[in-house]
């Protein structure tokens, strides 16, 4: 049995603070592996928050990797991780933006990348959709990434099941509501035959958005076999075997930000 210890940074971070989102990530990174995480898996847009936009602009938005996340893969590299990072970017031939999500191993190097391609209208107005959907292997393991929209329906994430994937990832910003998670990530691992392992978030922004009952789920054949909320940051870790495919952990282990 080759067992896989994932966290997942389920984060609160501050709409607009860049400074403390990034240090927020950091702390979570750094004990995330002090309790004993192969991989690291981030929020989507846990940097600048959901709601950004309106608040601070798109021209904090370079391409990467940019100085902190060259230290940031130094800091990756010294804790020998594989981390999925949820980051904006600016392409520097198109100088278009995106809603990307960063491959990092654990020497440090970005390997890969995802750009959301289900880029939504009002407060993703700034992300123009990506288009290739390619697994990336991870430690041995095809991974196809869905970020949030991504999994609503079935269309890319079986485009990464008929190109080899063997899980997926999704770092998402999804809360409950009028438009919240009514059972994609189970269907999505109907539909593929994959587990889908999903980070969401928590915190609210600007009373707009509560993420406070935001759930993170594990899912498989249909099925969700974890799932937490946390009204605070929070790492969440749970153990799984490669061989199988299949959860060791009966829960999330918890530890508070």
């Amino acid at each position: 049995m080759r067992k896989l210890r994932i966290s997942f940074l389920h984060l609160a971070p501050v709409t607009g603070d860049i400074d403390n989102n990034r240090k927020l990530v950091e702390r979570g990174v750094t004990v995330a592996a002090e309790h004993g995480a192969q991989w690291v898996v981030t929020p989507e847009l846990c940097i600048p928050g959901y709601l950004f936009m309106e608040k601070m602009g798109t021209d904090w938005i370079v391409p990467q990797p940019d100085p902190w996340m060259n230290g940031f893969l130094g800091l990756v590299k010294q804790h020998a991780l594989t981390v999925f990072l949820s980051h904006p970017e600016r392409d520097t031939a198109s100088d278009k933006m995106y809603n990307t999500v960063f491959v990092i191993d654990k020497n440090g190097e970005i390997i890969g990348k995802h750009r959301k391609v289900k880029a939504l209208g009002g407060a993703e107005s700034w992300s123009t959709s990506g288009w290739k959907i390619d697994p990336i292997e991870c430690d041995g393991i095809m991974t196809g990434i869905l970020i949030c929209a991504d999994g609503y329906k079935n269309e890319i994430a079986q485009v990464f099941k008929d190109k080899g994937a063997q899980l997926l990832i999704s770092p998402v910003a999804w809360g409950p509501g009028h438009c919240g998670p009514d059972g994609e990530w189970e269907a999505r691992s109907a539909d593929t035959g994959l587990p889908m392992m999903v980070c969401n978030r928590s915190g609210n922004e600007d009373g707009e958005l509560d993420y406070s009952l935001a759930e993170s789920v594990v899912t498989q054949n249909g099925k969700r076999i974890l799932e937490a909320t946390s009204d605070r940051s929070v790492v969440l870790s749970f153990d799984w075997d490669i061989d199988s495919m299949s959860m060791l952990s009966d829960d999330f282990d918890r530890v508070y930000l």
